[in-house]
């Protein structure tokens, strides 16, 4: 599989072969997954009829946590460095990055981990990954995706991008005072580190073993058992989409400038204000 080259984005810089405009076709699709995420029973309805297939399942009557966030809040690291951690498979709902699976959570009562991340780092991130995202949907995106959460805020325990990827245990821990949990605390040493960021690496295969273990349907030994088929058949290409590199910061460096532009001043203080509200509480 070979990745899109970047495009410019609501003003974010072309790529070498030259410059090409959003399609509006993909940005009224994004406009419109934004506008129905505000429609809690039709989001899940529609997620649930997506992602079963693949050997995960949003929120549900067997799950015992949610963790959920925008994109590019390490979601997917915390998921791995969780379920790396357990003694046991934990019905985890797979993480939509969209608010409804988060405000279901709270109003069935199981506990919930949102994550957050500033939002220059996360929308930066997402215009890198997602090339056909407008810079100005991504800061509206963001800004709604935490104002509608912010009357459930209490209701979840919250970890900043930071926190989660240097010290998950600490998360984990006020995830277990937040809702009286016993989930066994990450140990952030750098081998386990590197254990889920390979697992990251391995998304990329959409392989039912590797969304069944994130979702805790799959076992960590039939894990084992299966990542040397998964790591074979994963393209160089769909494993750098899932974790940090040095080319993912050089083309996030490039993109710095459109960010500052004046135009989307009042867009960049709505976004920060959503999260420095959502974060104090």
């Amino acid at each position: 599989m070979t990745r899109t080259a970047l495009r410019p984005a609501g003003g974010v810089p072309a790529s070498p072969a030259g410059a090409q405009a959003v399609s509006p076709l993909r940005r009224a699709r994004h406009l419109l997954r934004i506008k129905v995420s505000e429609h809690p029973a039709m989001y899940l309805t529609f997620a649930r009829h997506k992602y079963t297939w693949h050997g995960t399942e949003p929120i549900g009557s067997g799950t015992e946590l949610v963790i959920d966030g925008f994109t590019r809040s390490a979601t997917t690291f915390a998921v791995y460095a969780f379920q790396v951690s357990q003694d046991r498979p934990v019905r985890v709902a797979h993480h939509l990055h969209a608010p409804p699976q988060l405000i279901e959570a709270a109003r069935r009562g199981i506990p919930a981990l949102a994550l957050i991340r500033e939002p220059r780092g996360s929308i930066l991130s997402q215009l890198i990954q997602e090339p056909d995202v407008a810079l100005r949907d991504a800061l509206l995106a963001y800004s709604r995706f935490y104002e509608r959460l912010l009357r459930w805020r209490r209701s979840f325990a919250v970890g900043e991008f930071d926190q989660v990827t240097h010290d998950f245990g600490a998360v984990v821990r006020q995830l277990n005072q937040r809702f009286g949990t016993d989930f066994v605390p990450f140990v952030h040493s750098d081998a386990n580190v590197r254990e889920c960021l390979q697992l990251c690496e391995l998304r990329g295969t959409w392989s039912p073993v590797m969304f069944g273990f994130e979702s805790g349907l799959v076992t960590r030994d039939q894990l084992r058992r299966e990542r040397p088929a998964v790591t074979r058949a994963t393209f160089l290409e769909e494993r750098k989409a899932w974790v940090p590199s040095g080319e993912r910061e050089r083309t996030k460096d490039a993109l710095v400038g459109q960010w500052s532009q004046p135009s989307l001043y009042k867009l960049r203080g709505r976004a920060q204000r959503a999260y420095q509200q959502f974060l104090t509480g």
